[in-house]
């Protein structure tokens, strides 16, 4: 092979790595606007909302509540209720159960997301243990709480929807948050 051919193949592939690299690099916000343009997904808000000022009394939503412990999670983590019926627009409040089973404090952290996805923007928590982590001592219950409304403009076919938290370890997620914690000889879940 000539030299300018193999200058030309080399230059090729390094123009497809950088490509490759950008690529990777906005796919995250890329997916991010397709799921909001599409409302797949189930991402629900991360920061508290207001309440709302209007009920829709003529007509009732079945919410279900579902928790799953991801693996290597020692915790138990569990809804008080299973499922409940609002009106839109009526403000709910429902509790978790969660347990460390570890004998050391520990941190974990609940990730949302609300079936089928296009109910997602709907779902409005204005008070949720999930926007915070939840550092737990060893052996240490707690009751956690979650304040929502579901909004009127919920399409009418829309007449169930869940609510699943997926309870996660920060300190694996996160190798410097056990250096940050606020909770004492805290080691990962």
């Amino acid at each position: 092979m000539s030299e300018p051919k193999k200058r030309r193949s080399l230059l090729g592939l390094i123009f497809a790595s950088i490509g490759m690299f950008g690529f990777a690099f906005a796919l995250v916000p890329l997916y991010d606007v397709f799921c909001d343009i599409t409302g797949i997904n189930g991402k629900t808000a991360t920061t508290p909302t207001e309440t709302s000022d209007r009920v829709d009394t003529s007509r009732e939503v079945t919410v279900e509540f579902v928790a799953y412990i991801n693996p290597g999670v020692k915790w138990q983590f569990t809804p008080q209720v299973k499922q409940i019926t609002v009106h839109p627009g009526e403000t709910k409040i429902i509790k978790y159960d969660a347990k460390n089973l570890n004998k050391v404090a520990t941190i974990g952290q609940a990730v949302p997301s609300v079936t089928p996805g296009v109910a997602a923007k709907y779902f409005n928590k204005i008070e949720c243990f999930c926007f915070n982590h939840q550092p737990l001592e060893g052996g240490e219950n707690a009751e956690l709480p979650l304040v929502f409304y579901i909004d009127p403009d919920l399409p009418k076919e829309i007449e169930t929807l869940t609510l699943a938290y997926t309870l996660f370890n920060v300190a694996m997620d996160n190798p410097t948050a056990e250096q940050h914690s606020e909770v004492d000889n805290v080691k990962a879940l």
